[in-house]
């Protein structure tokens, strides 16, 4: 078991009293509950992505359950996964080969148990996908299995060449809509859990037609996704802003490896373009990267060349934009067949040409970029988190799995494994308490609102600048600890207002997040995985081979 440095306290009002003396508030938002409606439910499920609609997925039907996601049910990052699944699903291939290769992507932090209930469950939780109604790509009739980095086999099944997500989530929520008893509440942003008498109880939760309301549930899972939109540079859609991590932090819970954001390396890169995220496969099929000067650097690097982790890609490619002086590299395809490319990467193929690159004879500009938060949330095996009642899966948690570096393609069986486990476990919970939901007094006063408007889109694209600059693929502890203060100024005069709609919560979870992250980000001075400490080049298992944890109350910034 690997050790884990905390930084422990308790939850609920006590723990808000104690923390008036910070900028911290327990509560983004004022709220009376003789003053807004109340909602009543077996089990509240917050995020409509892949490991939120396979937890409702796992409970049965004689429970109720609400799944309240912040925009549309096809506005999640399992939507826009291109690459696919890792799973065993051939002959050669076998369970450790699996589990030894995301040990070693994972830069010696994976927990073992973890990883080998995960691998072993993914044949499993694959085959369900189908029988939902998956249309994954087949080639004569059997799975096509491709290749990523850092994989020893051929194991990812996709779908649509580069759309896994797209066709993954839909037959995902065409399934569930089949349950009478899961209520889908889209435009749902949940502002804050409630955490009473030592569990947790519910949501505070808003949409744009009833305002504010309070949701009580036997047992609650977050499944909200990861934190990339704190980045300027990320592959993440808008809803990537922490909320889960934030709210689960101020409710009490315990965050864990938040120094660890995993930085894709092949992100487009064309000036007032939208970041589209490269996949990861097209590498496993072949393709080369170069510098500015034509030159196929990866082998400089590392053995493995492209087929390397994404860690070590994405610091070799920022180590060659520095040797070169140019702001990017170049994917290249053009010396693979033109029609396969085209079967392969539709959706890179119809990107690219918009800006006039043709995938199949042009080099594709390319650069690291923000695309999975590693850290998150404390979960055990079965996604209980330290709160009583509070249950997570997918990218807001940290469960084991990947360690200090996720393995490519093992994203999306973690949402299937731990959403899975986790509507089993808070289903389970749930049927052993009474249905006479107990309504506690639990209120958030108003504050004075203040008489200085702020610029929230201005404060926003300062903090992703700062944090790209800071805290991105590099780090070195005079920049981090000049992002800290930069950050607690922020917080100091942002944290404490409350705000009536998303734009103003999201920033303020994105604050929250980010100094944590960059609190974390100096904390651990040596480099492992995904956290490359220029200050600390070498990785330290004597010393540094644990968990980093965070618990609310926050440090007084």
């Amino acid at each position: 078991m690997i050790k884990a440095a905390v930084a422990r306290c308790g939850a609920g009002t006590a723990v808000y009293n104690a923390c008036m003396n910070t900028s911290w508030p327990r509560y983004l938002c004022p709220f009376q509950p003789k003053r807004v409606p109340h909602y009543f439910t077996d089990v509240l499920i917050i995020g409509g992505g892949l490991a939120g609609l396979r937890a409702a997925i796992e409970i049965g039907e004689e429970q109720s359950v609400v799944v309240a996601t912040k925009d549309s049910l096809d506005h999640s990052n399992s939507r826009y996964a291109q690459g696919g699944i890792a799973g065993v699903m051939d002959p050669s291939d076998r369970f450790e080969d699996h589990i030894n290769d995301t040990l070693i992507a994972g830069g010696n932090l994976c927990d073992r148990d973890i990883v080998e209930m995960v691998v072993r469950e993914a044949p499993q939780r694959i085959g369900e996908l189908v029988e939902w109604g998956t249309r994954f790509d087949e080639l004569e009739g059997e799975l096509l299995l491709g290749r990523e980095g850092g994989h020893s086999h051929h194991r990812i099944v996709h779908a649509l060449g580069d759309a896994t997500g797209k066709e993954v989530m839909r037959a995902v929520v065409h399934w569930t809509q089949r349950f009478p008893n899961v209520q889908l509440w889209q435009q749902a942003f949940t502002v804050d859990l409630l955490v009473e008498a030592g569990r947790c109880r519910g949501a505070v939760i808003w949409n744009p037609h009833h305002g504010k309301m309070i949701v009580w549930a036997k047992q609650t899972i977050l499944c909200t996704g990861g934190a990339g939109q704190v980045y300027r540079e990320t592959t993440n859609p808008s809803v990537a802003t922490g909320d889960g991590m934030a709210a689960a932090y101020r409710a009490g819970a315990e965050l864990r490896d938040l120094e660890f954001m995993q930085f894709h390396p092949t992100v487009l890169y064309i000036a007032g373009s939208s970041r589209t995220l490269i996949t990861e496969a097209m590498r496993g099929e072949g393709a080369y990267l170069l510098d500015a000067a034509g030159h196929r650097f990866m082998f400089d690097y590392d053995e493995r060349g492209e087929l390397a982790p994404r860690d070590v890609v994405a610091q070799s490619i920022v180590t060659q934009m520095d040797k070169t002086r140019h702001p990017n590299v170049y994917l290249d395809v053009s010396h693979l067949p033109a029609e396969h490319v085209l079967a392969r990467f539709p959706g890179i193929a119809a990107s690219c040409k918009q800006f006039g690159i043709d995938i199949t004879t042009d080099r594709i500009p390319v650069r690291p970029g923000a695309h999975y938060m590693v850290g998150g949330i404390t979960v055990d095996a079965e996604g209980r988190t330290t709160i009583p009642g509070l249950w997570a899966a997918g990218e807001v948690t940290s469960s084991g799995l990947h360690g200090a570096n996720r393995l490519a393609s093992n994203s999306l069986l973690e949402g299937l494994v731990f959403g899975a486990h986790a509507g089993r476990g808070a289903a389970a919970a749930a049927r052993n308490l009474s249905d006479e939901y107990e309504v506690l007094p639990v209120e958030s006063p108003a504050v004075e609102p203040s008489s200085e408007p702020l610029d929230l889109a201005d404060i926003r694209n300062s903090l992703t600048s700062l944090m790209w600059r800071s805290a991105g693929v590099r780090r070195e502890q005079t920049q981090l600890e000049s992002a800290r203060q930069a950050i607690a100024t922020w917080c100091r005069y942002v944290l404490p207002r409350q705000f009536n709609s998303p734009p103003g919560w999201e920033l303020q979870n994105m604050l929250m997040v980010s100094y944590l992250m960059i609190q974390a980000a100096l904390t651990r001075e040596e480099s492992r995985g995904v956290h490359l400490r220029t200050d600390f080049p070498n990785q330290d298992d004597a010393h540094w081979r644990r968990h980093l944890s965070w618990t609310w109350p926050p440090m007084d910034v």
